[in-house]
């Protein structure tokens, strides 16, 4: 499940699904082909699309390592590097704009090479594109890996209010209380 505070319109939110990939192939970089179909299933993928041939082991391999290498984006806190490793992305994805609608789906913005686009190209194009669109949404990379000491969880921190260090309450709270139990003992 995704840890953030998102305010992303309804419906398919890229986003959301990038940060849940990232998490999950960082906590498992072998993350079975089988469990990568559910988490995209959750993310409204077809069930016809995720079959074994038409979602293989090695489309799962190349999905993997693109989650990773977007991970890599998501921990970036600099906007002017961020910027540059998302065009990076788009650029290497053959990124051109076009209407898809397909697989039951309202008509959407695509920027992977074709609807026959392999997983991982489309997994890269599409969290490019909505990294890139919220990078210039907030003017800022509200996005970022949880600043806990012992949590590494990437988060999406597009809601409301100052940024975001923490992928959730409970790790913010965490710390607040280790801090205050820290300055205690040094005061004590």
């Amino acid at each position: 499940m995704v840890k953030n505070d998102a305010v992303i319109e309804p419906g398919f939110r890229p986003a959301e699904r990038l940060i849940d990939l990232a998490n999950a192939v960082r906590a498992d970089p072998n993350l079975s082909r089988d469990a990568l179909a559910g988490l995209l299933a959750r993310h409204g993928e077809s069930p016809d699309d995720l079959t074994e041939q038409a979602f293989s082991a090695d489309d799962a391999d190349g999905l993997r390592t693109a989650a990773a290498r977007l991970a890599a984006v998501l921990s970036e806190t600099d906007n002017d590097r961020a910027a540059h490793a998302i065009n990076a992305l788009l650029a290497a994805c053959g990124a051109r704009p076009r209407l898809s609608r397909h697989g039951g789906h309202a008509w959407h913005l695509h920027v992977d090479r074709g609807d026959d686009a392999g997983w991982a190209d489309w997994f890269l194009a599409s969290s490019a594109l909505a990294l890139a669109q919220i990078l210039t949404a907030y003017g800022r990379v509200p996005w970022g890996e949880c600043a806990a000491s012992r949590c590494t969880t990437l988060y999406l921190g597009t809601g409301p209010g100052s940024a975001r260090r923490y992928c959730s309450t409970a790790c913010a709270s965490r710390e607040r209380v280790a801090a205050h139990r820290r300055r205690k003992r040094e005061g004590a």
